[in-house]
């Protein structure tokens, strides 16, 4: 549909280290393959996504999230015509950079760095864990990702203010990045909202009733299940309910994104780059269930007790562990302690931190801190 606005070999600016081409994989294939083998990627499995693992083996965690989002990401892009191969690269690398412990542990390592004139984001981690922290090649730190991937990384999500960050010079601040990157925000949306729904109801924090009047599109297509599929459980009932809400979020953002791009009369990628506003949008029935199932889990599942008393204990023991290693720095594994000759503290605690599971955190706290 809108192939016309895809990222071809035509338009890539190459990677920071010049390597020879790959015989038979293009350089996204190639961008993709060394994400999957990161370290980073295999330690998303350990992290938290809402649900901390030990209540459920069926819980999402970080990385099945970033399985999803790749799903979801894919078909829009083969639907529209644009660059599956780097929208697939950027949806497996776009939530490298979370620490554990979610996005508390995200507000947390934020609040430490503020103390040194600094910040923490985990997009901009991301960057910073395939340019520097990831160490598998002799001639170069980190993975010498493409620029457009590495662009897509900082910026699937947010602007880059041309007066913003100066290590972000380089990625065109003031520009929009590619469609594909643009696509992957409300990819991601459209996945954790859904899975979220889904985890929550298969705890018990609310019925299909619950859903139904909180989402009315799940009431309305519950009237067709039920004529479908009578006498099928609340549980079968809830996912045959989900499987077609997908279905809806995922043809909005298709068609939405259609129309935004008619209706502006993009033509070109450099049409893309040059827009006030993002071309990726969700039509105005796709967005309304969208907030109707966001607004549902800040209600009853983000603000429930068990999970709120679990962040604030985890939060602080985050808070403790980095004060002990700015004291102790020597306690940092080797890899990070040989950082220290050439990065501030701070930085080095920080990265330590960030790039932990929920358990080797815990296990690190106890070890150093007695539990």
């Amino acid at each position: 549909m809108l192939g016309r606005l895809r990222l071809g070999p035509q338009s890539l600016r190459g990677r920071k280290f010049p390597e020879p081409a790959h015989p038979y994989r293009s350089d996204f294939q190639r961008d993709r393959d060394r994400v999957i083998h990161s370290r980073a990627f295999r330690r998303l499995e350990g992290k938290t996504q809402v649900f901390a693992a030990g209540l459920s083996d069926h819980f999402r965690n970080r990385l099945t999230h970033t399985i999803e989002v790749s799903q979801v990401a894919r078909t829009v892009a083969v639907a529209l015509n644009l660059n599956e191969e780097y929208t697939e690269t950027l949806a497996l690398a776009h939530d490298l950079g979370h620490p554990p412990f979610a996005h508390v542990g995200e507000k947390e390592l934020d609040r430490q760095m503020q103390s040194f004139g600094s910040s923490f984001e985990h997009n901009r981690h991301s960057l910073r864990i395939v340019d520097l922290l990831e160490q598998r090649y002799a001639r170069f730190d980190g993975l010498n990702l493409t620029f457009e991937v590495r662009e897509g990384i900082v910026k699937h999500s947010r602007e880059i203010s041309p007066d913003g960050d100066p290590e972000l010079d380089e990625l065109l601040p003031g520009e929009r990045p590619p469609l594909e990157a643009q696509l992957l925000d409300l990819a991601d949306e459209i996945a954790y909202n859904t899975a979220d729904i889904d985890d929550a109801f298969s705890t018990g924090l609310f019925s299909l009733d619950d859903v139904s009047q909180a989402v009315p599109i799940f009431a309305e297509l519950s009237e067709q299940v039920d004529m479908q599929f009578p006498g099928a459980s609340d549980r079968v009932r809830f996912w045959e309910i989900q499987r077609q809400v997908i279905g809806k979020l995922v043809g909005g953002l298709i068609e939405g994104t259609v129309a935004a791009a008619n209706a502006l009369g993009v033509e070109t990628l450099e049409d893309v780059r040059a827009l006030q506003v993002r071309l990726a949008k969700l039509t105005p029935q796709a967005a309304e269930i969208n907030s109707q199932l966001r607004a549902l889990l800040i209600d009853r599942v983000y603000s429930y007790v068990q999970l709120v008393a679990d962040r604030s204990a985890a939060v602080k023991k985050m808070g403790e562990l980095f004060t002990f290693l700015l004291e102790h720095p020597d306690r940092v594994t080797p890899g990070y302690r040989e950082k220290l000759s050439d990065m501030p503290v701070h930085r080095v605690v920080c990265d330590y931190i960030a790039g932990m599971t929920d358990a080797y955190f815990m296990r690190t706290y106890e070890k150093l801190l007695g539990g």
